[in-house]
């Protein structure tokens, strides 16, 4: 796989007519896939540490900052760190893969000086299972 551009890893969000929408602005965003093991670790171990094989919890982190812009997708992600609901997301790395399924936001803030437009910082969690899909 040649290299990608960075611009083109994308944070999309439903769009309540059955097809997802970028949420607009983003200057840098990042992407994680995380592992969490469970420990079956026990006396009869003999000092040392046991992980359960096969058994990990996994979660999809995702931050982006980005220009303030007042559009649909952005106002869903807003509405929803507010309440804690759930939102249906897409992250696309280009020509490789998309992540779709629940996440739930963790953070949201808004940022300016009077040099600048105002910014924001959005940071995501999975929230259930994860469909991949290579592209």
């Amino acid at each position: 796989m040649p290299a990608q551009k960075g611009k083109e890893l994308l944070l999309q969000v439903d769009d309540g007519v059955g097809g997802y929408a970028t949420v607009g602005g983003f200057k840098t965003n990042d992407f994680a896939i995380n592992g969490q093991t469970i420990d079956v670790t026990t006396k009869d171990s003999n000092g040392f540490k046991e992980y359960l094989d096969g058994g990990i919890n996994v979660s999809i982190q995702t931050n982006a900052t980005g220009i303030f812009m007042d559009d649909a997708q952005f106002e869903k992600v807003h509405a929803a760190a507010l309440v804690g609901s759930h939102l249906d997301c897409r992250i696309t790395i280009p020509d490789f893969m998309t992540f779709t399924g629940p996440f739930v936001v963790t953070s949201l803030s808004l940022d300016g000086n009077d040099e600048a437009a105002v910014g924001y910082n959005i940071a995501l969690e999975s929230a259930g299972a994860i469909v991949t899909a290579v592209i």
